[in-house]
């Protein structure tokens, strides 16, 4: 039975998690406002925080909550102060995650230790992968690949150390052609091309890439496997199951920032008089800003359910794709509705940026658009449960 009740040691993790992210909340305006800097690896704050590693070292599995459970919960922990400051910034990205699931065991070794970012996205190639034109041709007298594409708002992108792209080595293929290569940053014709400036999550940094005649060692293919079977995704398919963590992770993220906006918007309501803990009682005794305040609770409850139950079934070993899905469509959508109800109730306070809900409004926005937008999980979620495939519903 699955039962997400919170052991003692769980709420003290998370009230650790609560207490350095409070001390990141003071800095969030300032990198909001100067996106051109980089939050810094590490507050000078952090001698003073033993780190969440160390919160972690008593983890019971007897007694506590799973481990991708917590860690779900770690994530929401961390962004309910902030979207992109922390008090030490962890290494790795989503390339990491990638090339964890689908790496050998010699590029894992040589790669592990480095910040991978995950290039996918292309001037005119957003949702549908397989629409990747980005082009790895192989050199079997040099023993490279060569590369040649252009990728967009690449997250991590500036800071990484390399990339993990991906590329098509047959276009004829369609989805099987598609696979991921390992690049470093300083490898001759691999570009950094410019920081995104955005309407959220501005202190995040987003590049584009550009790779000219980019040569990498036949080697550095993800997972090895040179072959393009016709039936199947090949390197592709490995490399996609890689959001079936990462996703749950993203709705967390949205949800920290979401349960940040509740929190704020409680306090001034019950600042303002209003009995903002009266559950349970009567419907006609509630105000109506308060009835909204209990829908955008329960709201976040809901949506927070479905991705610790995605968490669960991972760390069961359990498929969870699905689930994932769910997860990351839910949150994507709550996020939104919840802070932007926030403001709502909260009228110009709301909109002020003497206060943070309007960043909080702002950042949330990524929950629904990357590793897999809103509309994309839908239409996993409704060929999953419908037996469709991809060609029959897209």
């Amino acid at each position: 039975m699955i039962d997400f009740t919170l052991s003692p040691r769980d709420r003290e993790i998370l009230d650790y998690v609560r207490s350095e992210a409070l001390v990141a909340r003071k800095y969030a305006r300032h990198y909001d406002e100067n996106e051109h800097e980089f939050p810094p690896d590490e507050l000078p704050e952090a001698p003073d925080f033993p780190g969440v590693e160390k919160a972690f070292a008593g983890w019971n599995p007897e007694t506590d909550s799973p481990m991708p459970v917590l860690t779900m919960l770690v994530a929401a922990g961390q962004t309910w102060g902030d979207y992109s400051v922390r008090m030490r910034r962890g290494r790795g990205g989503l390339g990491n995650a990638a090339l964890r699931a689908a790496g050998t065991p010699e590029q894992i070794e040589k790669w592990g230790h480095l910040t991978l970012a995950m290039a996918i996205t292309e001037p005119g190639c957003g949702s549908d992968p397989s629409r990747v034109a980005t082009t790895a041709v192989l050199d079997p007298e040099a023993d490279e690949w060569v590369l040649n594409g252009e990728k967009i708002f690449v997250t991590t992108g500036c800071r990484a150390d390399g990339v993990v792209v991906w590329a098509t080595i047959d276009k004829s293929a369609g989805r099987a052609g598609i696979k991921s290569f390992l690049v470093e940053k300083g490898t001759p014709g691999f570009v950094v091309a410019h920081k995104e400036k955005k309407l959220g999550i501005r202190a995040d940094d987003t590049a584009a890439y550009v790779f000219r005649d980019c040569r990498i060692p036949r080697g550095n293919l993800l997972g090895g496997d040179e072959s393009i079977p016709k039936q199947s995704s090949g390197g592709f398919k490995g490399v996609m199951k890689t959001f079936n963590m990462t996703r749950p992770s993203v709705a967390a993220i949205g949800l920290g920032m979401a349960e940040a906006a509740l929190d704020f918007t409680r306090d001034e309501l019950r600042r303002a008089g209003l009995p903002v803990d009266s559950y349970g009682s009567s419907i006609h005794g509630e105000s109506a800003a308060v009835a909204r305040l209990h829908q955008l609770e329960a709201l976040y409850e809901a949506a927070m359910l479905t991705v610790l139950r995605a968490a669960w079934l991972s760390g069961e070993g359990q498929p969870n794709n699905l689930e994932a899905s769910i997860c990351k469509a839910k949150a994507g959508e709550a996020v939104r509705l919840i802070t932007q109800g926030c403001i709502e109730l909260l009228g110009p306070m709301g909109i002020s940026r003497e206060h943070l809900l309007e960043k909080w409004f702002r950042d949330v926005r990524i929950t629904d658009i990357y590793e897999g937008t809103g509309e994309i999980q839908r239409l996993i979620i409704a060929r999953t449960i419908l037996g469709y495939n991809r060609e029959q519903l897209k």
